[in-house]
């Protein structure tokens, strides 16, 4: 079958989806706008610079199991360049930090009791078999964990683990979300960083699009969408119109609502899923923490739930010799917490860690930045599987490719460049819609 011609295609947004799909449209040989309306491309991989260097604001990693992700790293010439390090786990428990790797560490994981660590350690070898065949889209993550573990493990350790992640809606989350992020991770993991950061793959997507012919344009924020005929009117900054033939929109839905014109409105999906947001610090420290590489912490007194060291992974030449350490919380956008200054929340995580950290000194603290991101993961309700909303809006030129459309996939730049290639194809073998 031949492929259609898809006229003229408007990529919105420049992050990892937005990217991926730009790119493989350039290759399918379709005529390609991408509008990105900030001043850097790669969305939650963007950068900033550090002195004489430049450093991700949100921590990313490449697992062996990206495939397609790695695809699409061989396709530009970089998979050679990534470098691969196995990566250990860590636990912070009540302000005392444990190994969290081997049946060893279990069995010294005093947080819970003898029976309780035996229960742990047989339950999680079994996870994933015990997933098998089960309709996990339609079962609580408390129901299932909570039945396997017992409630103690639950209420003390996986509750917080996930309310962390999750926030009040923790408990409600489909298992199979759970279930699917046990097949691409694990405690004990090797993992990979590409040379030159992440800024090196965006790079090479963007002189990869632009090589095929397509338009990358920056600082092009998006004001208005809609449709007009059998072709999609885009309004941006200074009276600016862009019509296209075809858009794909990988802004998440919330923000897509609020640009769509009242017709297009109107035939959005309506799944109207909450998100969660994060706040990053990033710690540039003259000594190294624990040396694992990802480290939850759990009831210690911390506003963060989580620290990511990347030394283990990246070392600390892409730092100036400095220790990166990132400490998160994953929030609502509209909490007090999202909301603070980031001054305040450097200083108070500064001391938070510190007294996680007490062999450390505030002179060991070289600089602390602060980013914040509003979308970062729906919150997915029970049985979205049926919920999820199609890729082609109906009736329109419209295509959509985000967060809420990778699912019962994790999100990460793996699901969003197979989410893109998906979206690809589609665009590509469809007809033009009738509009209706």
């Amino acid at each position: 079958m031949r492929a259609a011609d898809p006229g003229h295609v408007v990529v919105v947004g420049g992050g990892i989806c937005g990217l991926a799909t730009a790119h493989e449209l350039v290759r399918a040989g379709a005529r390609v706008t991408l509008l990105e309306g900030s001043d850097q491309l790669g969305g939650l991989g963007t950068f900033f610079a550090w002195r004489d260097r430049w450093v991700e604001r949100f921590y990313h990693c490449v697992m062996p199991t990206d495939d397609h992700l790695l695809d699409l790293l061989d396709q530009l010439g970089l998979r050679e360049r990534v470098t691969w390090r196995p990566t250990r786990m860590g636990m912070v428990v009540d302000g005392r930090a444990f190994p969290f790797n081997t049946a060893l560490d279990l069995l010294r994981f005093t947080p819970l009791g003898v029976l309780d660590r035996l229960r742990f350690g047989a339950v999680s070898v079994l996870l994933r078999r015990l997933g098998r065949g089960r309709d996990l889209d339609r079962t609580r993550t408390e129901d299932w964990l909570r039945g396997l573990y017992g409630d103690r493990v639950w209420e003390l350790l996986l509750a917080p683990l996930f309310g962390a992640k999750f926030g009040a809606r923790f408990g409600d989350v489909p298992a199979l979300y759970l279930w699917q992020r046990l097949g691409r991770e694990g405690a004990v993991s090797v993992r990979g960083y590409p040379d030159g950061g992440y800024r090196a793959v965006i790079d090479a997507l963007r002189a990869s699009i632009e090589a095929g012919g397509g338009v990358v344009r920056l600082d092009a924020p998006v004001r208005r969408v809609g449709v007009a005929g059998e072709r999609v009117r885009i309004a941006l900054d200074g009276d600016e119109v862009v019509l296209a033939d075809r858009v794909v929109s990988t802004l998440p839905l919330p923000q897509l609502r609020q640009l769509a014109d009242d017709d297009l409105a109107a035939r959005l999906p309506d799944v109207r899923l909450p998100y969660q947001g994060v706040v990053n610090a990033l710690f540039f420290l003259r000594r190294p923490l624990s040396g694992h590489y990802w480290t939850p912490v759990v009831r210690s007194g911390t506003e963060f739930d989580g620290l990511i060291q990347m030394t283990p992974l990246a070392g600390v030449e892409p730092y100036g010799g400095r220790h990166l350490v990132y400490a998160m919380r994953y929030t609502d956008r509209e909490s007090a917490l999202f909301e603070d200054d980031d001054a305040a929340v450097a200083a108070r995580w500064t001391s938070q860690l510190l007294a996680l950290h007490p062999e450390l000194s505030h002179e060991d603290v070289d600089e602390v930045r602060v980013f914040k991101a509003p979308f970062v993961e729906p919150v997915y309700p029970l049985g979205y599987r049926s919920l999820r909303p199609p890729v082609v809006v109906a009736g329109t030129p419209l295509l959509l490719a985000t967060t809420a459309h990778v699912y019962p996939d994790v999100t990460s730049w793996n699901s969003s460049v197979g989410l893109a290639r998906r979206v690809a194809a589609t665009l590509a073998q469809a007809p033009q819609p009738v509009p209706g």
